[in-house]
């Protein structure tokens, strides 16, 4: 594993339906749920980590802080950018933030373990 902080990775996604509160459960309108903003989020973490990680190593998601703070209704343009702020160990400290065209939609931290890949399903499946 040679990882430090300064490594960055983006997505973006454009709203449809099967990203929304309304399709996903987590409310009943048709904007980004806050569940698929966070997927977004950790999706760019393993992104910006993967290429990064010795044979065998995966990175697992530990502790989320996550502020929702505008909804991005259909259509809306949304890209969500990483940045690793703290390697202590195996632990991994992320910085994100999401946008859409109007504004900041959503921040926060994302913190991932790197694990032995086998090992950790051997003790995730007994």
């Amino acid at each position: 594993m040679t990882l430090a902080p300064g490594l960055r990775a983006q997505l973006s996604v454009v709203v449809e339906m099967d990203d929304t509160a309304k399709k996903l459960g987590s409310g009943d309108v048709p904007v980004l749920a806050t569940p698929r903003l966070l997927a977004l989020a950790e999706a760019a973490t393993v992104r910006a980590v993967h290429r990064h990680l010795a044979p065998g190593e995966t990175s697992v998601g530990t502790r989320v802080e996550l502020e929702h703070l505008a909804a991005s209704p259909l259509g809306s343009h949304v890209q969500v950018g990483v940045e690793l702020t703290q390697v202590d160990g195996r632990r991994l400290v992320f910085a994100f933030e999401a946008h859409d065209r109007q504004a900041v939609v959503g921040k926060g931290t994302i913190e991932r373990v790197v694990v032995d890949r086998t090992r950790f399903l051997a003790r995730a499946t007994r």
